[in-house]
């Protein structure tokens, strides 16, 4: 049997191949170089944070409570404790990555090939479709924190419910690009030829639909990033003494007063990290578009 393939890295007029074109999309488009840095110098850091934190996280130093930034030994100040804020933000960033990671790795495992099998089978539309409506009704922040209050508060079961709580919108998405592929030709032209529908998925459909996944993942991890503060702020994310961003919002916002940068800095590295995963979103299903080429 000769099964027709599409390959993803195809060549175009110069014999330039598709990722070539992608990378270089990228690089003429400064906010997305400026993006991809600051979520570069993230990653390492929150790596290297238990090697790079000046101080330990639980490091208490009662005749330093509340030092401005700038403070010799603490470049961010200190906290209600005397703990060192730059090594709680460190530490904090870390574990903000990690949810946001775990849970779309979570809600990409589950909702691709619900996805996948709603956009080709037909029957199967039906049920997962009017199912992911149902999911769909309820708000994001909603069912994360409904998730949280049943499993219980832990930094392993924030990111398995605020994964849970996207997948609808990865099916509805993958749904979406499924649909699309499979009116193409070389989809047709694969069944003719006798293909499985496995098969037909596998090699054909899934490929094509990457491009829609990198971009819905880069569009998700900080959606995560920012339920994963907000599910600490209440409670019911990582749980303390262990460093999260919401919960040093949730400490600082009584001492707001007397120390704004115990609440104003983890605010703005929760932004700072969110704008980057969107513009570098952005920038990405811009630089994926097929009509770039003809631009």
């Amino acid at each position: 049997m000769t099964v027709l393939t599409v390959p993803m890295a195809e060549t175009g007029p110069a014999g330039v191949t598709r990722r070539t074109r992608v990378l270089r999309r990228l690089r003429r488009n400064p906010l997305a170089v400026v993006s991809f840095v600051v979520l570069a110098l993230a990653g390492v850091i929150a790596v290297l944070s238990p090697w790079l934190a000046p101080y330990s996280v639980d490091q208490t130093d009662f005749a330093r409570t509340f030092a401005p930034p700038g403070t010799a030994g603490h470049v961010l100040g200190t906290d209600d404790l005397g703990r060192d804020v730059l090594s709680r933000i460190m530490l904090g960033a870390r574990a903000s990555l990690q949810v946001g990671l775990l849970a779309v790795a979570t809600s990409l495992v589950i909702g691709v090939p619900l996805g996948l099998a709603a956009g080709y089978f037909r029957a199967w539309d039906a049920v997962i479709s009017r199912c992911t409506d149902l999911l769909l009704a309820f708000p994001f922040l909603i069912m994360a924190v409904g998730l949280a209050a049943i499993r219980g508060a832990s930094l392993g079961n924030a990111a398995v419910a605020i994964g849970i709580a996207q997948i609808p919108g990865v099916i509805r998405v993958v749904r979406s690009d499924t649909l699309r592929l499979k009116s193409l030709d070389f989809v047709a032209a694969a069944v003719v030829d006798g293909a499985s529908d496995l098969w037909v998925l596998a090699k054909h459909i899934l490929p094509n639909a990457t491009s829609v996944i990198l971009v819905q993942a880069t569009v998700a991890i900080p959606a995560a990033i920012l339920g994963e503060a907000v599910l600490s702020f209440l409670g019911l994310g990582i749980q303390p003494p262990a460093p999260s961003l919401g919960t040093m919002l949730a400490t600082a916002q009584q001492f707001a007063a007397r120390a704004p940068w115990a609440a104003v800095l983890p605010g703005v590295v929760i932004m700072g990290l969110a704008l980057a995963f969107n513009v570098f979103g952005d920038a990405l299903r811009d630089a994926l578009d097929p009509k770039g080429d003809r631009r």
